[in-house]
């Protein structure tokens, strides 16, 4: 007589078919104490078979090959350790485009996407106050990304703005690396210059280093302070430290940031920042200035503060 398919999950030779492999996936991550353990098993069960989550629940008795099946067990360790499913597999999904990331980026999270939401946003409005109309294509402007990381700001804006030069900075070569490969997947590269240098520093103006002024300052800066270092979730601990820790308590690189873009930004030009969540105490008063007009918060779904914006008044 023909087994059940869930007798036919797993043989006698300890092969395994999607549905086997899938529960298994979940068992290990949910006693291991991962976050969202059934996706990360979905995500590294695709991964590891190159297939779509509608192939994976459309073939469920579909045997896997040995070697996929070791791969999605050795990828299920590691996650189990606290490795992010996102290194594991080197995608990671923002503002609907699909990036690159690995160990030497910041992993792209949904709360960034605010940024890119409030530039779009204060941009349209400017527009109207010029009497032009609402949508831009950001034609002539140049946009400045302070700590590009994967890129994902960068190529976001770059695509919104199909008319706009974009000039991303990163201290970090290995992360500009992988900026430049997602700026090249989306097909943005030829409008966005990549410098290697602390925050704008190395942006001097000129022919070879970029304008003297920008329209637009972008950031999300490392805003993580060392003191909590410990009581970060594990997965978060394998992210670089450059990009993550903004000194003892997280806030302290807005000073510098926020004075070197007061000095590169042009009238009227638009910084805009993402916010830890107990920065934005830190950072308003560095924006109640005459230097700068129209700040603005922002919270994220959650109701934290998640970005400051403010326009640069005239020098």
């Amino acid at each position: 007589m023909q087994a059940s398919a869930q007798g036919r999950s797993r043989d006698a030779s300890g092969a395994m078919d999607v549905r086997a492999a899938l529960r298994l996936g979940i068992a290990r991550l949910r006693e291991a104490q991962v976050p969202s353990h059934t996706l990360a098993a979905e995500l590294l069960l695709m991964h590891a078979l190159g297939r779509g989550r509608a192939w994976l629940y459309a073939h469920p008795e579909e045997e896997i090959p040995a070697e996929a099946a070791e791969r999605f067990l050795a990828l299920v360790a590691r996650r189990a350790s606290g490795e992010p499913t996102q290194y594991l597999t080197g995608k990671q999904e923002f503002w609907g485009l699909e990036f690159e990331v690995t160990p030497d980026a910041l992993i792209p999270r949904p709360e960034t996407e605010h940024l890119i939401e409030v530039v779009l946003d204060r941009l349209a409005v400017g527009e109207l106050r010029a009497g032009r109309a609402q949508k831009t294509s950001g034609e002539g402007l140049h946009i400045a990304d302070v700590g590009t990381g994967s890129g994902c700001i960068a190529v976001a804006l770059a695509k919104e703005l199909p008319g706009a030069a974009l000039h991303a900075t990163d201290v970090s070569a290995a992360a500009l690396e992988v900026a430049r490969r997602n700026a090249a997947r989306h097909g943005v590269a030829a409008r966005v210059r990549f410098t290697q240098c602390n925050f704008l520093k190395g942006l001097a103006g000129g022919l070879n280093e970029g304008p003297a002024k920008f329209d637009v300052v972008v950031s999300n800066p490392p805003y993580v302070g060392r003191r909590s270092a410990a009581t970060l979730p594990r997965e978060v601990r394998h992210e670089p430290e450059v990009a993550l820790y903004g000194g003892e308590e997280g806030a302290e690189l807005y000073a510098e940031l926020v004075q070197q873009a007061a000095a590169r930004l042009k009238a009227g030009g638009l910084l805009a920042l993402e916010l830890g969540s107990d920065s934005l105490a830190a950072v308003r008063p560095l924006l109640e200035s005459a230097a700068w007009t129209r700040v603005g918060v922002t919270p994220d779904l959650a109701g934290i503060p998640r970005v400051i914006a403010a326009e640069r008044t005239a020098a």
